[in-house]
């Protein structure tokens, strides 16, 4: 994680909860108080964020001492300490919610993702899981992170990032009485050469009808199980293909038995339940 990125979303985070000062620490806690405090994982799941959490620390006191025991990536059990902090008490008291804020929601997505990913691999080891523009904002660079670290794949990271024509884009275009294929000519004449090109398709007619034009990608939406895998036949390898639409842990590995390319799942990071993560106290050192 670069600081380069990590720096302004923090820095904003302190200022929300610390504008004004700890009103709490800084008037009943002493100035020179010295701490030592564990950071533990109170449920099993992936870690994922310590880097952030650690700058959390150094950007309110660059003194205090991170010493990292467990990895991003690491899937720990319950109990397991992830981390110690040792230095000055006040400035450990008030970057401890945001660390914490950032390190559970990050772990979540993390778990998340892997039992996604775990339930694809079941079936197949050919399929990526990709997460989606579905984040919380201000945020998408980390949680994004988050997923690489659960074994899933980022999708683009803005609008800017690829042509991705979707349902809404082709509502608009057919209003406007322009065909896709007139449409597509323009702008490969107006994108990098190094642009991909992916258009939604959400029936086997839409499909046949991409493949004529030919692009890059075919993002099959809301597809119904045997429709997916008719439509990878009909496809044949000529672009990738990328399921998306309703998909769960209970139907993941049935679309991924239809062999698809990827998967995009919204869920990953729109509905990530934050992992139990705690700071305790220790004696002092």
């Amino acid at each position: 994680m670069n600081p380069i990125l990590i720096d302004p979303i923090v820095k904003n985070a302190l200022l929300e909860d610390y504008s004004w000062g700890d009103v709490t620490s800084e008037n009943i806690i002493p100035a020179e108080a010295e701490s030592e405090l564990e950071i533990l994982l109170k449920e099993e799941g992936v870690i994922a964020g310590l880097p952030v959490a650690e700058r959390t620390f150094k950007l309110v006191d660059p003194s205090i001492e991170w010493i990292s025991i467990q990895a991003d990536g690491d899937y720990c059990d319950k109990n397991t300490v992830i981390a110690k902090i040792k230095g000055n008490s006040r400035h450990i008291l008030i970057a401890e919610r945001v660390a914490l804020n950032f390190l559970q929601r990050l772990s979540g997505i993390a778990t998340l993702t892997r039992r996604f990913v775990g339930e694809v691999h079941k079936v197949n080891n050919h399929t990526r899981v990709l997460d989606t523009r579905k984040t919380t904002p201000g945020l998408r660079v980390f949680e994004k992170y988050a997923v690489k670290m659960g074994g899933g794949c980022n999708h683009r990271f803005n609008l800017s990032d690829s042509v991705l024509i979707k349902d809404n884009h082709l509502a608009i275009l057919k209003s406007q009485k322009k065909s896709i294929g007139e449409v597509l000519k323009d702008i490969r004449s107006k994108i990098p050469h190094t642009t991909k090109i992916e258009i939604e398709a959400d029936s086997l007619e839409q499909v046949k009808e991409i493949l004529e034009i030919g692009v890059d990608a075919i993002l099959l939406d809301n597809m119904k199980v045997e429709e997916l895998r008719n439509a990878v036949e009909l496809i044949d390898n000529r672009a990738i293909t990328e399921a998306s639409g309703g998909i769960s842990l209970e139907n993941i590995g049935q679309v991924a038995a239809c062999g698809v390319d990827f998967i995009s799942v919204g869920a990953l990071t729109h509905s990530a339940k934050a992992l139990d993560i705690s700071l305790d106290y220790k004696e002092h050192y």
